[in-house]
Formats: structure tokens, sequence, C-alpha cells
């Protein structure tokens, strides 16, 4: 009986590894599709089952939301998401609205109602909260206008340049209706390293032309990350140095 419980608290364990709560610039944007209503996001942590993300675009005042934009909830699905697994989220605006994993659904709010994402002057905000309105840990950002004009970053903890992605580098220049990373998704030694990469806008294609985007399908290529060796491999490389280093020395005594 006791070695059923202590495999029961072993696999308990093991079930719950990677189900800690999602912080900021643990899931980021890699794609902005404004023709075709969607956005593409990379997980760099685990993502417990059945984790809520909510979505809005409308603009971050410093304390709250203000109004005439959408919601969109979603919810991840019953089992983990592993670190690295790139989501898509399509055509937000239609009634067929989906995501590659998990259920998107809009959110009803009163005064939101425009569930389509603008081709300038736009900011989609990802975030937890203990409901659409009330965001508790905002985890990225990305506009294809400005962060000081079209929907602000303070008070959220989100960094231009890291987890709030600006596309539009210039400011003078056409508001782009794309953009989408297009840097390393592997050879990095953890999933950490590469959240500077993703935040980095020369590593995107970015439109400057407004061409026509809404048949195209962001690249959802997993990140991966550098094998690194486990503590069992360390041991029983120390113990083979240690048994060559002894039978140097017999030989030389």
């Amino acid at each position: 009986m006791k070695k059923s419980f202590a495999l029961l608290a072993a696999a308990a364990a093991l079930a719950s590894q990677g189900a800690v709560a999602l912080g900021t610039g643990d899931l980021v944007f890699t794609g902005f599709n404004a023709d075709e209503d969607g956005w593409a996001m990379v997980a760099f942590a685990n993502i417990a089952a059945n984790t809520t993300v909510y979505f809005s675009d409308n603009e971050w005042s410093g304390s709250a939301f203000n109004t005439g934009e959408s919601y969109h909830r979603w919810v991840s699905g019953n089992s983990v998401i592993a670190a690295g697994t790139v989501i898509r989220f399509s055509k937000t605006d239609a009634t067929d609205l989906s995501a590659s994993l998990g259920t998107l659904a809009r959110q009803a709010v009163s005064g939101s109602s425009n569930y389509g994402t603008a081709n300038s002057n736009e900011v989609i905000y990802a975030y937890l909260g203990s409901s659409a309105t009330a965001p508790t840990t905002f985890l990225s950002a990305i506009t294809n206008g400005s962060f000081a004009v079209d929907g602000g970053i303070a008070n959220t903890g989100l960094t231009e340049g890291l987890n709030a992605i600006r596309l539009n580098k210039n400011a003078t220049s056409t508001t782009p209706d794309f953009g989408q990373y297009n840097g390393p998704r592997s050879g990095q030694a953890s999933f950490a390293a590469y959240k500077a990469l993703v935040g980095n806008v020369s590593n995107w294609t970015v439109d400057t032309t407004n061409g026509n985007y809404a048949t195209t399908v962001p690249n959802t290529t997993a990140f991966t990350i550098s094998a690194v060796p486990e503590p069992e491999t360390y041991a029983l490389m120390l113990g083979g140095l240690l048994t060559v280093g002894f039978a140097a020395r017999r030989r030389r005594g």
C-alpha cells in the first residue's frame, strides 16, 4: 500500500511539472496579420492545461482599457502545451475564428463589437486576468503603430523591444498590415534566450507596401533548445574521469 501511495505521489509530481502560472514574456507574439485578422504566438514556458488567456485591441490607458473595440478569450485545452510550441489564432473577426490548439472565442463586453484587426495604428494585448476587462498579468503586446500613441504599455510590466513588439520602427513610414518573426528557432540553450531575438523587430519580416496577406499562413515551426546533459550524465562522466585518474595513479605508483 505504501508503495502504491509513493507511485501515485510520483505520478502527481510529474503531472504537475510545467503547470506554473504564465508570467510576462512567457507567451509572445511571433506573427501579426491585419488582412487575415489573426496572429501567432510562441510559448516560452509550458502552458498548464485549461489556462485562459485574454486578448484585446482596446487601448490601455495605464490603468484600464477603453471601449469600442474587442476582446477574445483563449482556453489552452486539456493538456499541457510544451514550451517552444507556436499557436496560430485565425480569423478573429469571423464566425469561424479558431486557434491551432485550444479554443478561441469572442468575449462579449458592453460596448465591444469591433472584432477586426486594423491595418494601421493597432495594438493587441495578450494577458491573464480575473475577467477580460481586469488584467492581472500582461504577457505580450504587438503594434503596427506606436505604443506612445495607439495604446500604451505603462503599468503593464511589458518592455518595448522585448515582449512588446513595435513593427513600425520608423514612425514616418507606412504602417504595416503584416509582420512575422523570421529569426532562429533552434540552437539556443534555453527558451529564455529566444526572448530578445523575438522582441527585436530586426529579426522580423515586416510589410511596408500594404500588400494583401489575407491568405498568408504564419510560420508555426516550433522553437527548440539545444540538448543539455542530464545530471545522471554528468555523474557518469565524473565517475569515468575519476576511474581513469585512479588507474593512471596506480600505474605511476
